[in-house]
């Protein structure tokens, strides 16, 4: 191939790219506009020409699976030679060759996992070393380290840019810190970040191996260059010293690892830091259609300028209308969700050019389980798949054990609050922690509780025990064998994909942006995830958002401030009931319970229970109510358990108040199964009828 076929069939944009090979240039890629294809044609255009020498070209970008298709691409193109790495590899491939040139012995061993050493420090200065504790401190170290932010620097650093370790305070992380990296010198090991550091110091630190370096490498392409940390930067400016033969390529708009380092004003600056920079801006969308665009577009619009990159312009044919639906609560949403996905699968759209994007692990749960019910197969992509998350595992072990003993949660109204009670040993509570594992642990306890809560609804009289079979026989229908499948990824694990058809669901307040982003800063970032989401459909996008989180529970969402001026006024609704015609799940459907005193809906399991709300008049009758509290006392010290294992407060509560006579209506009563009207009916009956003889 010669220099000038490089260029056939490039855009005018793209054409700019490949044919600017001296200076310094920026390009400013959107989504879907062919960045990749501009930036090897670009170094083909260079070799073929004579102006680069494949052997002094180094292509670098931030995944292998990246580095591997700029390697393809440039064989295709008939260029062989050229470098194309990540950062961690070009610079462990440096260090691991001048490091016994200037220390006399082989590079240090690098650790596979932080986690035991994290938990070596975190020993040494007597913080709790659970798990998840463990990957946000070994999370936070990564941020420093990156960031060139040392342990004595780190509590100011951390307080200026908002970061938070759940139960961890600045101080102690920085205490934590310091003894990790003990705790490596002791050990004689580097870790993941130290391979970039000791490149940047063997570089910095020898001007003979900066030379040689330099001597080696006289062009650079970086891609994803939003993504650069401060230590990555800085191993980018020792490469060219002061050569300025370098091309960045990235999107200001798909931001979205801020919390791991990146620093997107490298790009967004890039001009006023080199002056002569030529600047490209490639918009022109050839993945998505005009409708998804419209949309793309859209969400950036309301988001600050740094934030925007460049406005898309749709080269595809038109397609079909984008889609906004609200529902009426989270499984009402995925239920929908699964029935046009089926819809799509039946009209020919293969399930592998379907994804649903959310924004936190937890939220795969759900769509695991409409979509299993559905018939449909599906992967989860970037996390283990519900079930098999090690909390999950190790709740469901949690509640058996619970359940077999029926002594882990004393004074629980109902099985629901009996989960939260076991759970809250596990991490679960009522208040989310702030981000990282943490978090990531505590929303899928939340689910567990939150399924819980759902079997509840469904059976007020629900025990421990139906809970975990419950969640077995879930768990059973989602870990069928699965390979060509509908994709489950959070949108952080979606960036740089693309499906046919694309569903980002649970898009409102408090989930999308997360309550924890607080700051501007981390609020933009949560646009940009969403805008990333839009951005890998092809042809069909549909966003969605549920006004509750259970099946009758108080509508008080509102849909994420993000669609305001994207959706229309009028957008599709869905409801429990499946009026618009979409199949529900298979479960009994249940009108919402009603306060029998004042009429208002019921939320809350134990004014389920009372069947009135708790702040209404109650006609109990008090010495009914403590007979039976007497009573359950006995029983519960003759069976050694406790009392609420007998029956709770709530159930004793209904009934003193309707106070039954007969086997019929005690059956009846809210807490009062089959297998308690057996074991304790005689007893609690004869109590009501010498009451109400009295």
């Amino acid at each position: 191939m010669h220099a000038p076929d490089v260029l056939a069939g490039l855009d005018p944009e793209q054409r700019d790219v490949a044919t600017a090979l001296t200076g310094p240039v920026c390009v400013i890629a959107g989504a879907g506009t062919g960045k990749t294809r501009a930036i090897t044609h670009r170094i083909a255009h260079g070799v073929l020409a004579g102006t680069f020498d494949p052997r002094r070209t180094m292509a670098v970008t931030f995944t292998t699976r990246a580095a591997g298709e700029m390697r393809g691409r440039l064989r295709e193109l008939g260029v062989d030679g050229v470098q194309a790495r990540t950062f961690h590899s070009a610079a462990l491939r440096q260090a691991r060759y001048f490091w016994p040139q200037v220390a006399g012995a082989d590079l240090p061993e690098i650790s596979q996992s932080k986690l035991p050493l994290v938990g070596s420090a975190a020993g040494r200065c007597r913080v709790p070393t659970e798990r998840t504790v463990l990957r946000d401190l070994a999370s936070e170290i990564e941020w420093a380290k990156v960031s060139n932010v040392p342990a004595e620097s780190y509590a100011a650093a951390a307080a200026q840019a908002h970061r938070e370790v759940s139960g961890v305070d600045h101080e102690t992380v920085a205490k934590v810190y310091a003894a990790y990296e003990d705790v490596k010198t002791d050990r004689n090991v580097l870790d993941m970040e130290d391979i970039l550091l000791a490149a940047v110091g063997l570089m910095s630190g020898h001007p003979g191996v900066a030379d040689a370096v330099r001597a080696q490498y006289h062009h650079f392409v970086v891609d994803e260059y939003q993504d650069v940390s401060p230590v990555q930067q800085r191993l980018l400016d020792l490469w060219l010293g002061e050569r300025d033969d370098v091309c960045v390529v990235g999107d200001p708009a798909q931001t979205i690892y801020s919390f791991a380092g990146a620093r997107p004003d490298y790009l967004t600056g890039f001009p006023q830091r080199y002056p002569s920079a030529s600047v490209v801006r490639l918009f022109r969308d050839y993945r998505s259609t005009p409708e998804v665009v419209g949309v793309a577009n859209s969400v950036l619009k309301a988001g600050p300028e740094t934030s925007k990159g460049v406005v898309l312009e749709a080269q595809r044919p038109s397609g079909p209308a984008p889609s906004f639906v609200e529902h009426s609560d989270e499984l009402a949403e995925a239920a929908w969700v699964a029935g046009e996905i089926s819809k799509l699968v039946a009209a020919g759209t293969p399930p592998r050019e379907i994804a649903v994007l959310f924004r936190v692990n937890a939220q795969s749960e759900a769509y695991e389980q409409a979509l299993a019910e559905a018939g449909v197969t599906y992967v989860v992509r970037g996390a283990e798949r519900f079930f098999d998350r090690a909390e999950v595992r190790q709740a469901a072990m949690m509640l058996r054990a619970a359940a077999r003993s029926a002594d882990s949660a004393p004074d629980a109204p109902d099985a629901a609050a009996a989960t939260a009670a076991v759970l809250a040993s596990a991490g679960w509570s009522s208040s989310p922690p702030a981000g990282g594992a943490t978090r990531e642990r505590w929303e899928s306890l939340a689910a567990v509780v939150a399924l819980a809560e759902e079997v509840v609804a469904a059976r007020p009289d629900a025990r421990l025990e139906d809970v975990v079979a419950e969640l077995e026989a879930r768990a059973n229908a989602q870990h069928a064998p699965v390979a060509d499948g509908v994709t489950l990824a959070s949108l952080h694990s979606a960036k740089g994909l693309e499906w046919d058809a694309v569903f980002v669901v649970g898009c409102h307040e408090g989930t999308l942006p997360l309550t924890h982003a607080e700051t501007a800063v981390q609020v933009e970032e949560e646009r940009r995830l969403l805008y990333v989401g839009v951005t890998r459909a092809r042809e069909h996008v549909t966003v969605s958002w549920s006004l509750s989180r259970q099946p009758g529970g108080r509508a008080s969402r509102r849909p994420s401030r993000f669609l305001d001026g994207v959706r229309p006024n009028g957008v599709a609704r869905t409801d429990r009931s499946g009026s618009d015609g979409v199949a529900r799940r298979n479960r009994k459907s249940r009108a919402p319970a009603r306060c029998r005193v004042c009429g208002s809906t019921l939320t809350e399991a134990v004014d389920r229970k009372l069947g009135r709300c708790g702040s209404c008049p109650s006609s109990v009758d008090e010495e009914l109510f403590e007979r039976l509290r007497a009573w359950r006392l006995e029983r519960a010290q003759e069976q050694k358990v406790p009392a609420y294992v007998v029956f709770t407060d709530a159930t004793l509560t209904v009934i003193a108040e309707n106070r039954p006579s007969d086997e019929s209506e005690l059956a009846a009563l809210p807490g009062v199964g089959r297998t308690k009207l057996e074991r304790y009916g005689e007893d609690v009956l004869e109590l009501c009828r010498v009451s109400a003889e009295e």
